[in-house]
């Protein structure tokens, strides 16, 4: 109990000195209390669309910049990664202060660059992200009798081939009397500027407000230009504004200004400050989530059955009967012997590309260890999507650290499989912390010059890469070769059987051995395409994905459907004298890739139809490839280490002379 008590209280230090550093609170700490009129800033993100898929900078567009100029917001490595760029804007609040008619600015006259691109941004369906108080704006629709709920408004609208945007924005702001005035002074909520607030006796026993809620409906009036030429920005515009959210009226025209406005209200909310992202983190089909888990349970029984017959019926059975008989009787049997009893000799002869399959089983492990992880500390709460950033940010923490797993295990089942020898282990660790990261850096480095000859935000800056490759050079592959020096130390896996010096050669099979280990994958990928879809959606389609309670089930049947599949298809090898089983079982069920990527596939010609142009689809279909890659190292490292400790344990009772 000491332990886990200390234990708990390690980790919420770390997550707590992070979540500082980030600027973004930590699901559990305290609000930051408003008085009223305290000013309230909006800020603005990069603006994103799903049919695109590449974010670009809120002011790339002719849209109202703040008084002081732009300043970018702190922002952790994960949101870099992700192409956020969190800026100030010109928006302005007074806590509990209605405003009307707002004033912001004219903008200069739309040159043909400035027109053509809000032309694009309007046709690729662009939507523009602000956050108050951490809080993204959201946006109700209604369609069909159906409430629908979304983040962000869009830019504007084509309607019949005329271009339009929505200048004026009416915002409702939803606040919470503050209930603990007592402890303001000592957190905030870390909102960039404001971690810690020192706060005054009067403004502690003055009234305080916490935000709970941003809404904004966006409308496209027209405003009368000259009206506006001597107003200063936050000035009341001259004549009442009709926002009509069904009508629009602000057309865009080359050579022609934008006036832009805003309203704001503030409605006192039921809602509590630790409820309210309850509003974007609904979660919707609970009841498919549970059913992807009953197929997936259903299908792990069906196996489990498969795997006990074999153990009890048929292992046990023979190895009873072998050991009941004597010596003379057991020559005589070896000559009768079928099945996996003839390859004892060879089932532990070394594969083809050893040094490879360490590797890929080293990097495998290191992936394994940083999605368990990642999603259990997600599941606890501990990466809210309110801490913008930290899972990526956490899954590069966590991969980095277990580096020391990766060489470990990719040097010990060198040993193993070299019998013990120990020279040339720095060049498998080496390997190991270069392989995977290896290609993930090619990959993203081919994406990232599309991104960058788009002028998206995207893009990974120069300096983000540098810090990137330093991150791996200087800990990830240090710690790599720290675990393979102890690899290296550690005793190797003693094979229970001889290895004969001439190999045994393999019958003819009625069907390639390669159709097996394909269709194996098929099973793994039955457990996992309907969690698979909602993934698929919070990725391209901006949905927020929160369910890892969910989630980490999958995984974790997803982890024993591999093993048990690859497990059985190494016995029906063995069944039929093939002793080739190293390789085969990582990709029985490492073969679940294929089909994941296959789904992609299907999900970017019937889900994504709308996306639009090649670069978006070779974004995509990059990102795709990168994901189904780590995939198929997590899977096939499981089913090849339990198809390792099963041919073992197989083999571990046979007595030979």
């Amino acid at each position: 109990m000491e332990f886990w008590g200390g234990f708990r209280i390690w980790v919420l230090s770390v997550c707590l000195i992070l979540q500082c550093g980030y600027g973004f609170y930590l699901p559990g700490s305290y609000p930051l209390k408003h008085i009223v009129g305290d000013d309230l800033s909006v800020k603005v993100n990069s603006i994103t669309s799903i049919d695109t898929e590449m974010p670009f900078s809120y002011y790339s567009l002719p849209f109202c910049q703040p008084q002081g100029g732009i300043k970018d917001s702190a922002e952790n490595l994960g949101e870099l990664l992700m192409g956020d760029r969190i800026e100030n804007s010109p928006y302005l609040f007074k806590m509990y202060k209605n405003q009307t008619d707002v004033f912001l600015c004219k903008t200069d006259p739309l040159s043909d660059d400035q027109f053509k691109t809000l032309k694009e941004r309007i046709d690729e369906m662009y939507q523009v992200n602000l956050i108050l108080d951490n809080l993204p704006a959201i946006r109700y629709t209604k369609k069909e009798g159906y409430h629908l709920r979304w983040t962000g408004y869009p830019v504007g609208i084509n309607f019949k081939g005329s271009y339009f945007v929505f200048n004026h924005l009416k915002f409702k702001v939803l606040v919470h009397k503050y209930e603990e005035t007592n402890v303001a002074s000592v957190m905030g909520t870390g909102d960039a500027a404001g971690v810690i607030q020192t706060i005054g006796k009067q403004e502690l026993d003055a009234p305080g407000y916490m935000v709970v809620g941003f809404e904004v409906v966006p409308c496209s009036p027209l405003h009368n230009v000259d009206s506006v030429k001597n107003l200063k920005m936050y000035e009341k515009y001259p004549n009442p504004i009709q926002c009509d959210p069904a009508s629009v009226s602000m057309q865009i025209k080359k050579g022609q200004p934008i006036v832009f406005t805003y309203d704001v209200t503030f409605e006192e909310s039921d809602i509590k400050w630790p409820s309210r992202w309850d509003a974007y983190l609904k979660m919707e089909g609970s009841k498919v989530h549970w059913f992807s888990i009953l197929n997936s349970l259903m299908v792990i029984t069906f196996l489990a059955g498969i795997v006990l017959v074999i153990f009890l019926r048929t292992v046990r059975r023979d190895l009873t009967r072998y050991e009941e008989l004597d010596k003379e009787a057991q020559a005589q049997m070896n000559e009768e012997l079928s099945g996996w009893k003839l390859v004892v000799g060879d089932a532990f002869r070394a594969p083809a590309n050893p040094a490879l399959l360490c590797i890929m089983v080293g990097d495998g492990v290191q992936l394994l260890g940083m999605g368990i992880v990642t999603i259990l500390f997600a599941a606890l709460g501990f990466m809210s999507p309110a801490s913008r950033g930290t899972l990526i940010t956490g899954m590069l923490f966590f991969y980095m650290i277990l580096g020391v797993a990766a060489g470990y295990v990719a040097v010990r089942l060198w040993r193993t499989i070299c019998c013990a020898d120990h020279r040339g282990w720095a060049s498998v660790s080496w390997k190991a912390a270069c392989f995977f990261p290896g290609i993930a850096f090619l990959i993203l480095t081919t994406l990232n010059f599309l991104l960058w000859g788009s002028q998206s935000t995207g893009a990974i800056p120069l300096s983000l890469f540098v810090i990137l490759l330093l991150l791996w050079f200087c800990i990830s592959v240090p710690l790599t070769l720290v675990g393979g020096y102890f690899g290296a130390k550690a005793p190797h896996i003693e094979y229970p059987v001889r290895t004969n010096q001439i190999p045994r050669e393999i019958p003819p099979q009625k069907y390639p051995s390669w159709l097996l280990v394909l269709g194996a994958g098929t099973l793994p990928f039955g457990t996992l395409f309907i969690e698979l879809f909602f993934i698929m959606s919070s990725l391209w389609m901006g949905r927020v994905y929160y369910v890892f309670g969910f989630l980490f089930i999958v995984f974790v049947l997803l982890i024993v459907v591999c093993a048990e599949v690859s497990l059985v298809v190494t016995y029906m090898h063995l069944c039929v004298e093939d002793w080739k089983w190293w390789w085969k079982s990582f990709f029985a069920s490492g073969s679940v890739a294929i089909y994941i990527f296959l789904y992609s596939i299907n999900y970017l010609i019937f889900d994504l139809k709308s996306l639009s142009g090649p670069v978006s689809a070779t974004l995509y279909l990059g990102y795709s490839l990168f994901m189904v890659l780590a995939i198929m190292f997590i899977t096939g490292t499981v089913g090849f280490l339990s198809s390792f400790w099963f041919v073992h344990y197989l083999f571990s009772s046979v007595k030979l002379d």
